[in-house]
């Protein structure tokens, strides 16, 4: 479920804020609430409300709750990624068999578990997300191949040169310009879309996920 990602990243998101790791509340009318993932370039930035630019062309005003964090991206290699790293993988299904990776996020290791699992995403028609543990790293003919493992199970995905490999990295709100390219993972509230934590582009270096 794209839910389990929104709460490794809220984790993640906070320990980058505060150096402490909290998992977020989670309240009966938070659980209900619809999880949407907002992509796409800062029009605007008031304090308390974000105008952003959406990759599909529409304008959408995203409200900031109180306990707003911000985070940002640095680029990693994928020679990082080593046996027993935690990593979130998007990725599509390749014609000849298995996955091959859209991005890959090294989380840092008090994050390791974090929404572990792997369920559908929306980065692309017919993505998945993984949240798992490396089990190996092999360099295949293609670039790099990795097995993950979660919850007792295994999957191999291959990662193509040319993916893009990030880790968390801090931020602040002065990073919220005007043009900067955010990944908001939000709730679809009655009143309109509300978040919690996003990750803003920085250094040249944007969220993929």
């Amino acid at each position: 479920m794209i839910k389990n990602f929104f709460h490794a990243l809220v984790l993640g998101l906070s320990a980058i804020a505060s150096a402490v790791i909290l998992a977020a509340p989670i309240h009966a009318e938070e659980k209900k609430a619809e999880q949407v993932h907002v992509r796409g370039s800062i029009v605007n930035y008031s304090g308390s409300t974000l105008k952003v630019k959406t990759r599909e062309g529409e304008i959408v005003d995203v409200a900031l709750a109180d306990d707003w964090k911000v985070s940002s991206v640095a680029n990693a290699k994928v020679t990082d990624i080593k046996p027993g790293d935690f990593v979130g993988i998007a990725s599509l299904p390749k014609e000849g068999g298995g996955d091959g990776a859209l991005e890959v996020l090294i989380f840092p290791p008090a994050l390791k578990g974090a929404g572990e699992g792997s369920y559908g995403w929306d980065l692309k028609p017919n993505s998945s997300m993984t949240n798992a543990t490396v089990a190996d790293a092999v360099k295949g003919v293609d670039g790099r191949t990795v097995t993950v493992s979660y919850h007792g199970k295994e999957k191999k995905i291959s990662i193509p040169d040319g993916t893009p490999v990030v880790t968390f990295a801090p931020a602040t709100k002065d990073d919220l310009v005007a043009g900067a390219v955010v990944f908001v993972p939000a709730e679809k509230a009655a009143t309109g879309i509300i978040a919690h934590q996003l990750l803003v582009g920085k250094n040249g270096v944007v969220p993929p996920m």
